[in-house]
């Protein structure tokens, strides 16, 4: 297969001495990669030395079967556009004005704007939202609007790939999700191959071809979304000692409160998880069930339950789990249910709920609000 951004045994680090070594990339034209791993395992480093920021401590990095350190400035800026980190220097610039330096690598010597420049311009402002503020000063928008900028920018350049770091840390849920629709949309309609990093794992899952993981020394994993997010794969990479991460869910949750549980808890279908993580921030244990192992409810009480009762998905719940859950509700002072109606696969909760009343226990129902 002929890919059309690769490198070689790539090692990158600072004069000369190398952090990462063999990182070993493979993307064809149009994927979109991202990088993800804990603060200052070098996810930025990368990115840099991609964008010739910082000079190879090894290897080659190929773009379109080019030695990317071959390229003459003019021919790499309109190859690879860079949004980083780093402020520009852009006092007394406009929205506008910044995002036209992204036509610089063609205007020649004098940056004059053709009229086809300033089309392309306008397209990039229309494309990421922000022609409303293209008059003002770039200096006074807010960090997100500055995002979005910088992004038209990047966009102006016509570029084949572009290389982002952290480019949705600024931005709200809205501007987030329309950032990365943009990103797939020139992915789709021009072939653009994207590079970048993020924090956010839930949005690397749904958003990128590929993954790189580095963890600090060296490229841990590189594969699809699928080949990364495997269970307790994500909590290895970052180190995560306290609290959980569900790779199947992207369900972040806190740690579980310690101790004897003193509250059972019957739900289902989505009904208890805001229940959880209420006794959860109020330092309360308790127990959960009985609860099938693909209910909305469960990967949030598996997470911070004392014991979460579980019954194997689609099969009928045993006597035996019942009485299980019966034992756990006789150690609690309190049940609270969730439930306003019990399906028929539900008859053993009706019945664990029947229990709790019979030996005298306090019960609160807790119904999910409804709305409209």
């Amino acid at each position: 297969m002929e890919y059309y951004f690769f490198t070689e045994k790539m090692s990158v680090g600072y004069q000369k001495h190398s952090l990462i070594e063999n990182i070993e990339i493979r993307l064809e034209k149009g994927q979109i990669l991202t990088l993800i791993g804990p603060n200052g395992a070098g996810k930025t480093t990368v990115l840099k030395s991609i964008a010739r920021q910082i000079a190879l401590t090894g290897g080659v990095v190929y773009l379109d079967q080019h030695n990317a350190a071959n390229l003459s400035g003019a021919e790499f800026s309109q190859k690879m556009a860079v949004v980083l980190t780093e402020r520009m220097h852009t006092e007394m610039m406009t929205c506008e004005d910044v995002t036209a330096t992204g036509r610089y690598p063609y205007t020649g010597h004098f940056g004059i704007l053709t009229e086809d420049d300033r089309r392309v311009v306008r397209e990039a402002m229309e494309l990421v939202h922000v022609t409303d503020i293209k008059d003002q000063d770039f200096t006074r928008v807010s960090d997100g609007q500055r995002q979005r900028v910088m992004l038209a920018r990047a966009i102006c350049q016509e570029p084949e790939i572009i290389v982002l770091d952290e480019p949705t840390s600024f931005l709200d849920v809205k501007y987030k999700l329309e950032f990365l629709s943009v990103l797939q949309q020139m992915r789709k309609e021009r072939g653009l191959t994207v590079i970048m990093s993020l924090h956010e794992l839930e949005l690397a899952e749904r958003v990128s071809d590929k993954i790189l993981c580095i963890n600090g020394k060296y490229v841990d994993r590189f594969g699809s979304p699928e080949e990364i997010f495997e269970d307790g794969y994500i909590s290895k990479l970052f180190r995560i000692s306290s609290g959980s991460y569900n790779e199947k869910n992207g369900n972040m949750e806190l740690e579980a409160v310690k101790g004897n549980a003193e509250v059972f808890v019957i739900a289902g279908g989505g009904t208890g998880r805001n229940v959880y993580r209420r006794l959860q921030r109020q330092g309360i244990a308790f127990d959960a069930g009985i609860l099938f192992r693909n209910d909305l409810d469960y990967p949030v009480a598996k997470a911070l339950a004392s014991c979460c009762v579980e019954a194997e998905s689609f099969e009928p719940i045993t006597d035996t789990l019942l009485e299980t859950a019966k034992k756990r509700v006789d150690i609690c002072r309190k049940v609270i249910c969730c439930k306003e109606s019990f399906g028929t696969l539900e008859s053993a909760n009706r019945e664990l709920l029947e229990y709790a009343k019979k030996e005298n226990k306090e019960i609160e129902i807790i119904l999910p609000k409804r709305f409209g």
